[in-house]
């Protein structure tokens, strides 16, 4: 009978044990992936609005911007006007009245200016309800200017000047507000929204 060498049951089985145990399987995920957006590109009417906009926003600094390196002009313009319509008023009582009506002027503009930045920057985020807040925001700087002309339109060329700047302000803005009326905006405003939906389900989903 043929003779085996003498082999040791146990080497395998020690072999086996010294040997690394194999990876975890990966469980089954059965989260649906997030969906891959497309980003519709700006139509022209949303560039122009903007466009439209920031060039308004220039228009009205330019004209804060003239009227603070001349104040000292226009407090002493003031001054004769405040004084005509209370005569007989202390010096110091007509020099504050006219500290407080042509910064306040001043203050009110910007305020205004700064309004419409913030509805365009909201715009831009592609909420569409902010359209309707730009209506009276325009409606409001024109009785905000129509004030103000009494105090900060001087005379003579330097009063035309800021009429002219004031006028393209205006026009600027209102084809701002029209451009973002235009159906092409709506539809970029829609996209929008639905974009957002999108996100919000697929993060549910997750």
């Amino acid at each position: 009978m043929a003779q085996h060498p003498d082999v040791d049951p146990q080497l395998p089985a020690a072999a086996g044990a010294a040997s690394p145990p194999p990876p975890p399987r990966p469980g089954l995920s059965y989260a649906a992936p997030a969906p891959i957006l497309v980003t519709p590109p700006t139509p022209r009417s949303v560039r122009l609005a903007r466009t439209f906009w920031l060039f308004s926003f220039v228009a009205g600094l330019a004209v804060l911007i003239g009227s603070f390196l001349t104040r000292d002009s226009h407090l002493e313009r003031l001054r004769t006007v405040v004084d005509q319509m209370a005569p007989g008023g202390e010096a110091d009582a007509v020099t504050t009245s006219t500290a407080i009506v042509f910064w306040g002027s001043l203050g009110a503009l910007l305020f205004m200016i700064l309004l419409g930045a913030a509805a365009l920057a909201i715009f831009s985020a592609r909420h569409g309800w902010v359209r309707w807040l730009m209506i009276p925001l325009l409606a409001g700087q024109v009785m905000v200017m129509v004030v103000a002309a009494a105090f900060l339109v001087p005379e003579g060329d330097a009063g035309s000047y800021v009429v002219l700047l004031w006028g393209a302000q205006l026009l600027l803005a209102f084809l701002g507000l029209v451009a973002v009326f235009v159906p092409s905006a709506g539809r970029w405003l829609k996209a929008g929204r639905i974009q957002s939906a999108q996100v919000s389900a697929a993060r549910a989903r997750q």
